[in-house]
């Protein structure tokens, strides 16, 4: 593991050529190495194909709903893979899929983990909250099945659940989104305890908030879409999204690149 700069970055304003660029630069990492950034992306496939055939198999597949709306909640997790490619492709490192994630894994021991586990149990507090909402709304409907029992969201219950947990669940999104943008990359670039890294992180999204919320929005929408066939549009989405992040954070604590 590489020796890595003590202490929390200076954190700049972001402007809308930052956000541009970086996904430019997401997709050219992308497009010109995927063998890598596919191996890293089938975990997120298959962890969303194992998902929804769990929760068909048992019966309980409105469960399936909390999931997918919580699935960018983890997803800073898988994309750590992401951040270390792109900055052994910024400084021309070895960008094989073996030394990539030997890296990842000699993080361990570090701090990255706490961050990680904050994030797992907020995802799991969300399935808790989410189900009790669920209960909360529609407990006496007649419906065991989501997949043969649609209409139910469509009545005033229904439609007032959706509501509520919407905004409860863009509650642990933003909560999430404020600890990890810069949180998670700078963990994986610096040598900072995981405390100061989410509270650098919550300071640079408050101070700007608007332009982080609309990245956190256009992230969310793009992970989303990508999950609708069959969740294989996170083949592509997910490295771009990764990259860009990586990108995002080094404009926003080193001017550019």
């Amino acid at each position: 593991m590489k020796e890595r700069p003590h202490g929390a970055p200076a954190i700049r304003r972001p402007t809308k050529s930052d956000f541009t660029a970086s996904l430019s630069e997401g997709w050219g990492n992308f497009v010109a190495n995927p063998v890598p950034d596919l191996i890293f992306a089938s975990f997120f496939v298959i962890a969303g194909l194992v998902m929804s055939w769990i929760t068909y198999a048992t019966g309980h597949t409105f469960w399936l709903i909390l999931a997918v709306m919580g699935f960018p909640l983890v997803g800073t997790l898988g994309a750590v893979g992401f951040y270390e490619l792109s900055r052994r492709k910024t400084e021309g490192g070895e960008t094989g899929f073996g030394a990539v994630f030997s890296e990842v894994w000699s993080q361990r021991g570090g701090q990255l983990p706490w961050l990680s586990a904050i994030i797992i149990v907020t995802f799991m507090f969300w399935f808790f909250l989410g189900h009790m909402i669920f209960a909360l709304f529609l407990g006496l409907a007649p419906m065991t099945n989501v997949s043969s029992s649609l209409e139910v969201f469509l009545t005033t219950e229904g439609l007032s659940m959706l509501a509520f947990g919407s905004a409860v669940g863009a509650v642990f999104a933003t909560f999430v989104f404020a600890i990890s943008v810069l949180g998670m990359p700078m963990l994986l670039d610096r040598d900072v305890d995981f405390i100061t890294a989410m509270l650098k992180s919550i300071g640079a999204v408050t101070a700007a908030f608007v332009p982080y919320i609309i990245w956190g929005i256009v992230i969310a929408v793009i992970t989303l879409a990508a999950m609708v066939p069959a969740f294989l549009g996170l083949f592509v989405a997910m490295p771009v999204l990764g990259h860009a992040t990586w990108h995002l954070y080094k404009r926003v604590t080193s001017g550019g690149h």
